[in-house]
């Protein structure tokens, strides 16, 4: 069977994405996403997503992790099906459709930039140096210095497979402050094993930690590998926020077709 498929990165977190709304490739198993998404003998890529077809929705969105196994939510995965969206012909002032972890909307400004809306944050872990919280996916964030010189994938590693973390995962951030509005961020992804050149949940929740505004709106510049972001929201407390919006880019790399083997 011949898939067609089309490429998108967001900051440089890329993803395949196939257009599944005849239901054509529900059956896609782990062990051909591992192939696709592998950069040495397949197309290339962080993750892999189907758009479904989903009654009440402009469409559903399930995100596979490059090792083939379902996972939670991507933000930057979500900026790029609204693009793919738009270039499969749905044409919207405010898209709204279904991942993992509920319902979304989503906007493509003046400025061919995607607005995603995010899930409330409710609860944080604030630590002694770092915090734990769930954007979508969950996340652990760490403040840091000089951080050009982290060795993100053995630190990241390190504590992703700590006793604490080991059974279900968890994305760990490095983050420095840049300047009183924006901070710069480094992600270790679960899924991918690796650090990836920008991680949309991971900027989100990072971002979140970096409020510079007491209570109320804020509005963080986010400086990734892969480009720039920036994250808006309303803050209600130390631990709980809400209106969060993740803003920044997302372009088609490539579209082709490759055989669909068993």
């Amino acid at each position: 069977m011949t898939l067609f498929f089309y490429k998108y990165q967001g900051t440089g977190n890329d993803f395949i994405i196939i257009d599944n709304r005849d239901n054509k490739f529900d059956n896609i198993n782990s062990k051909q996403i591992q192939k696709f998404c592998d950069r040495k003998f397949g197309i290339g890529a962080d993750g892999l997503m189907l758009m479904n077809k989903k009654e009440g929705y402009d469409f559903e969105m399930k995100y596979f992790n490059a090792d083939g196994h379902a996972s939670s939510m991507c933000g930057n995965g979500g900026r790029c099906m609204i693009k793919f969206a738009f270039h499969m012909g749905i044409h919207k002032y405010t898209y709204h459709f279904i991942a993992v972890d509920g319902e979304h909307e989503a906007e493509i400004d003046n400025q061919n930039l995607i607005r995603l809306k995010m899930n409330d944050v409710k609860n944080i872990e604030l630590n002694n140096g770092y915090a734990i919280l769930n954007t979508g996916s969950p996340h652990f964030v760490k403040h840091v210095t000089d951080i050009m010189k982290v060795d993100v994938v053995e630190t990241g590693r390190e504590i992703r497979e700590s006793d604490s973390f080991a059974k279900e995962g968890i994305n760990v951030n490095f983050v420095e402050s840049v300047d009183n509005d924006t901070i710069f961020v480094r992600t270790y992804e679960r899924g991918v094993e690796d650090e990836t050149l920008s991680c949309g949940t991971g900027v989100t929740a990072s971002a979140l930690i970096a409020a510079h505004n007491e209570k109320g709106f804020n509005r963080v510049e986010v400086k990734t590998l892969g480009g720039n972001l920036s994250v808006e929201y309303n803050k209600i407390s130390d631990t709980a926020f809400d209106n969060i919006w993740l803003c920044g880019p997302a372009e088609l790399v490539f579209k082709g077709e490759v055989e669909l083997i068993d």
